[in-house]
């Protein structure tokens, strides 16, 4: 899409407009937009400890963590997520009926907000801190993820997991159409607006695109805009500098690129770890601001 208008678009045999994708870990970026919507609502506080009954006790050293540190992949908690198929986030997703509720009971390994490690346990946490703010059960955030998110949005082909608590699957579960992604990359694009309708708050497209400690992800969102290798690598072959994107799994990609008023939507399944193509999905954007008639900014 380029500035809010579908210019090209793709698809293989037996995949049309209307065909739902699974994002994997696209989902979590969805799940920033839940919070940020709950946020603007005046319903949770990113900044204060998270509503987890579990660690409601002050001698808890989980007492403190805060929502913030679970968007970021900061609380600490001791759930590693390697896919062997025997960490704790694989028994998390797999085994465990209330992912959430195995989620919470992890231990601490490090210190709240000191060290940055990627695992969907913190999302699964939050999913479940969702579910409690707007009713508690499965039908209460499939009506609110409607009604606030997808409706407004124009995201039409949307469906979302649960577990058997009720609880999102916002980690890896949520499915949408191609032009749904894009749709969703187009409302941070705007920065939280669809229209004259303010979906998101005011700066929290800025939060959620800003560095965490010494990593490249941001909130829900993978950054150039850090001093990493792999955002340096980025950056060297084609992707701007200011570009922010979700990305999942086996390579789904929702890239926006403000300085060329961009969002590619990339949805492909390629199974070549660690880094699930992304040298395509650089020669991809590179490829797209050359034909739009742009030159990406120099590194």
């Amino acid at each position: 899409m380029r500035d809010g208008r579908i210019i090209a678009e793709r698809y293989a045999n037996d995949v049309g407009v209307d065909t739902p994708l699974l994002g994997f870990s696209v989902s979590k970026s969805v799940t920033n937009a839940l919070v940020g919507i709950l946020v603007r609502q005046h319903r949770l506080d990113v900044e204060h400890r998270a509503p987890v009954a579990a660690w409601d006790h002050a001698d808890d050293p989980r007492h403190a963590i805060t929502l913030d540190q679970l968007l970021r992949m900061t609380s600490g908690l001791d759930l590693t997520e390697s896919d062997t198929g025997f960490d704790p986030v694989s028994r998390m997703l797999f085994l465990e009926r209330d992912m959430a509720g195995f989620a919470e009971r992890a231990r601490l390994r490090h210190k709240p907000g000191e060290v940055w490690e990627y695992t969907s346990g913190n999302t699964l946490i939050a999913s479940a801190i969702i579910r409690d703010a707007v009713g508690g059960k499965a039908q209460d955030v499939l009506r609110f993820a409607r009604d606030e998110l997808f409706k407004p949005v124009g995201m039409r082909h949307v469906v979302i997991e649960f577990d058997a608590a009720g609880t999102p699957i916002g980690s890896t579960r949520i499915y949408a159409s191609a032009r749904d992604w894009a749709r969703f990359g187009q409302l941070y694009l705007d920065d939280g607006k669809v229209g004259d309708k303010r979906i998101l708050p005011p700066g929290w497209v800025a939060y959620s695109t800003r560095r965490t400690l010494d990593s490249d992800y941001a909130a829900g969102f993978w950054i150039n805009a850090s001093d990493t290798a792999n955002a340096r690598w980025r950056v060297r072959h084609g992707m701007p500098a200011d570009t922010f994107y979700a990305s999942g799994l086996n390579g789904q990609r929702i890239v926006v690129v403000p300085s060329q008023h961009l969002v590619i939507a990339r949805l492909g399944s390629t199974i070549d770890p660690p880094n699930y193509d992304m040298p395509g999905l650089a020669r991809l954007v590179s490829d797209v601001i050359a034909a739009t008639g742009n030159t990406p900014p120099a590194p």
